[in-house]
């Protein structure tokens, strides 16, 4: 397709439409039965003029064919027209919106559309009319163009005021939008942001912190009985830098270094909560029941249970004062049940702030599931873990 040529808008469509019918049209009916001379010079002048209207209505860009060249032509052949005829008031008036839709602007609008009234005037005072129109019917032509000027040139002006008042409202609609936009853009950076911050905390939380507040009462136990007691501080000793080497190997896999280390979280749930009830109860020094059968669940889910148990074990041991903790898995009909609870001496949840709590059920709820917490002071505490049953999640045999 030639990139010069462009579609013609609709409003264009109809606008040519009534020009042809009720411009060109009525002039080629009334000179049917002129002379030859007039017929023809009229029919001549029509063509082109239909012409030129279609080649700039399609072509627009072409030098030749450029709305101020077809203005140009328009104009002489009005007045070429009305000096035929004798009077061109109906062509000029129906001619009128061209001079709106073609010109440069509001000023050239009125310029061409009064040099094409002008001449419209001339020529049909100057011609004689391929029938020898009377005075009066010349003087009413030269009224009706006079008048279709001064009404086409009145209302030329409101629509494009009202057009540019459109325009404007539409712009500053336009901005307005692409700045919601640039705010709202803005605003899920800094959610995105906010999400990444939160989740890094809480996988802080979870693992580092976690670690060194391990390390730290574990260096407190061994330094208080490295003389009484050195079998007992080198165990110590052996799970503090055990424990620096996992911290570690999370460290780097929080900046991106290295893989995560989730060699404690492969294969079954089961065997990942028993190696951490190890480790607890050979810190703490504290009893662990625990019931856990053999549930296949996928990734996150074994994350989930392994990241929950370690935060209510890390309370256990910094604040209930407890000296059993039982830890029970279980598979139920709509998902998996993980509960953990101690014989401590309780607290008021209602009035808990602590940051693990909250990670903890901010962990869950991404995976579908929830987290009750149940305690009172000097009853102990229950915590019990629920998460939905996947497609990955069934009871191994």
């Amino acid at each position: 397709m030639d990139p010069s040529r462009q579609s013609i808008p609709v409003p264009h469509r109809w606008n040519a439409v009534v020009w042809v019918l009720f411009g060109l049209v009525p002039p080629a009916l009334a000179v049917a039965d002129a002379g030859a001379g007039t017929k023809y010079s009229t029919y001549g002048l029509l063509s082109a003029l239909t012409f030129a209207y279609a080649a700039v209505a399609m072509f627009p860009t072409k030098p030749m064919l450029r709305p101020g060249v077809y203005l140009a032509v328009l104009v002489v052949e009005l007045g070429a027209v009305a000096y035929l005829m004798g009077g061109g008031a109906a062509l000029f008036i129906v001619s009128l919106p061209h001079f709106w839709i073609y010109a440069a602007g509001p000023a050239a609008a009125l310029w061409t559309s009064g040099a094409g009234a002008g001449l419209t005037v001339l020529g049909t005072l100057a011609g004689r009319g391929f029938d020898g129109l009377s005075g009066q019917l010349r003087t009413g032509n030269v009224v009706f163009t006079v008048v279709g000027y001064a009404v086409g040139a009145g209302a030329g002006l409101l629509v494009h005021r009202i057009t540019a008042q459109g325009e404007e409202r539409a712009q500053v609609l336009t901005d307005e939008l692409v700045s919601t936009q640039a705010a709202l853009a803005e605003a899920h950076r800094e959610q995105g942001a906010a999400e990444e911050r939160e989740r890094m905390a809480r996988e802080i939380h979870d693992t580092l912190a976690q670690g060194f507040a391990s390390i730290i009462v574990l260096a407190e136990a061994a330094r208080s009985g490295i003389e009484s007691q050195p079998a007992r501080t080198a165990q110590q000793l052996t799970s503090i830098e055990q424990t620096a080497r996992e911290n570690l190997a999370e460290a780097r896999a929080l900046v991106g270094s290295t893989p995560p280390p989730d060699g404690a979280v492969q294969g079954s749930v089961a065997g990942a909560l028993r190696r951490t009830l190890e480790r607890f109860s050979e810190d703490t020094g504290l009893s662990v029941e625990a019931e856990l059968p053999d549930v296949d669940c996928d990734q996150q889910t074994r994350i989930a249970l392994l990241r929950c148990t370690q935060e209510s074990l890390a309370n256990v041991r910094k604040h209930a004062g407890a000296s059993t903790a039982v830890v029970t898995l279980s598979l139920v009909p709509y998902g998996i049940e993980l509960e953990i609870t101690d014989d401590g001496h309780g607290f008021d949840v209602a009035a808990a702030r602590g940051f693990g709590l909250d990670g903890m059920r901010k962990r869950l709820a991404e995976l579908g599931g929830e987290l009750t917490v149940t305690s009172s002071l000097g009853d102990g505490t229950r915590v019990l873990a629920s998460l939905p049953l996947t497609h990955d999640t069934e009871e191994s045999s």
